[in-house]
């Protein structure tokens, strides 16, 4: 009798150290899991990114600008969007702007607009709370400039544009609009003010490009990059390329103008205006590369938020007074994360019933048949 009461109590814990030692292996998987789809994946893919190089000059060198450009951040707030939803972004958008910041090192970083999803309904304690979370997600060391301009989302369209709006965006993000760094001239552009209509803003924002554009000419300035978040007018995205850009089912859809693109008008405007050599824009959400007059090129950057498209990347810019070079960084897939997490599931479920014999009967099954 006793000798059978320690029998069933030496198997008692031998099946409870088995199952401890199970839990054990699964809580160290499940974390591996975490800390690889939530922290090193950033740092795994943003690592593959290098700044582009600038062909050395003959004589002394020029110093060279390292800026980064990034679009559409859409940082949720009250209205909408789901609690888990708003929490989710956040941190993919702080672990991959920290991760960018700490690798890379750039000098400037640029938000072209769209940088809250609510600016243009917020009230001024959701505006706070916005402006709060933002700086959490995009805080960076002192030395690190960053230069943001105003999307519709951040004051509205044109129609729902007002002093107090622009006003508290310029509150928070620094109101100039020329930006100078190592002799290289950045054109901060309202471009949801540039509607062309006469509206008191909108003479206003036209009134400063006007004075910028005769203080630049008369300096004798190369090309200055503006920064606008509404694109330049082209008609569509159907000669954009690449697997960031729009979707086949929409690159044919046409622009429409001052809603998507600026008008036909106001981006000639500009182009005399400011002369430059290279264009920055967002709005879109997706990439393109578009030639305008004189061999000016313009980017489209795509949008920096997982919730808009599967891919984000961003644009790294090795930019001197003379000449630039861009490259494109890409940012951790959404489907390869949700991929890893699926699959790390399924193995998590094959070891936690392997024990149980739940699944050891169709293995044995086959290996009867194979013998036979």
């Amino acid at each position: 009798m006793a000798s059978s009461w320690l029998g069933a109590r030496r198997q008692s814990l031998h099946l409870l150290k088995t199952r401890g030692f199970l839990l054990l292996k699964l809580s160290a998987a499940v974390l591996a899991v975490l800390l690889f789809c939530e922290f090193l994946i950033y740092y795994l893919v943003i690592f593959r990114c290098s700044w582009p190089e600038l062909k050395t000059p003959e004589g002394a060198p020029e110093p060279v600008l390292r800026a980064m450009f990034l679009a559409d951040t859409h940082l949720l707030g009250a209205i909408r969007g789901h609690w888990l939803d708003k929490l989710r972004r956040e941190w993919q958008m702080e672990r991959a702007f920290q991760t960018a910041l700490w690798l890379l090192q750039p000098e400037v970083v640029f938000i072209l607009g769209d940088i809250f999803d609510e600016g243009k309904w917020s009230s001024p304690e959701a505006w706070a709370d916005d402006v709060g979370r933002f700086w959490k997600v995009f805080r960076h060391p002192p030395h690190v400039q960053l230069r943001a301009v105003a999307g519709n989302h951040d004051i509205g369209f044109h129609y729902q544009m007002d002093t107090y709006r622009i006003k508290r965006f310029e509150k928070v993000f620094n109101p100039e609009r020329l930006f100078s760094w190592k002799g290289i001239n950045f054109v901060m552009i309202n471009s949801v003010a540039l509607e062309g209509d006469g509206c008191d803003i909108c003479s206003r924002a036209e009134a400063e490009l006007l004075e910028i554009s005769h203080w630049l000419n008369c300096s004798r300035e190369v090309g200055h990059p503006p920064t606008p978040h509404f694109p330049l007018y082209r008609k569509n995205d159907a000669n954009c390329s690449g697997e960031d850009a729009a979707p086949p089912d929409e690159k044919y859809t046409p622009f429409k103008e001052r809603y998507d693109v600026l008008s036909w008008e106001v981006s000639r405007k500009l182009l005399w205006w400011l002369r430059p050599r290279l264009i920055l824009s967002g709005h879109t959400h997706s990439a393109c590369e578009v030639q305008h007059r004189a061999g000016v090129l313009e980017v489209s950057v795509p949008s920096f938020s997982w919730r808009n498209r599967n891919n984000p990347s961003f644009i790294m810019g090795s930019i001197t007074p003379m000449d630039y070079a861009l490259a494109k960084c890409y940012l951790p897939c959404e489907d390869m994360v949700l991929t890893t997490y699926c699959v790390a599931a399924g193995c998590l479920m094959l070891i936690m019933l392997i024990p149980t014999r739940l699944v050891s009967a169709p293995f044995h099954f086959v290996s009867v048949h194979l013998r036979v």
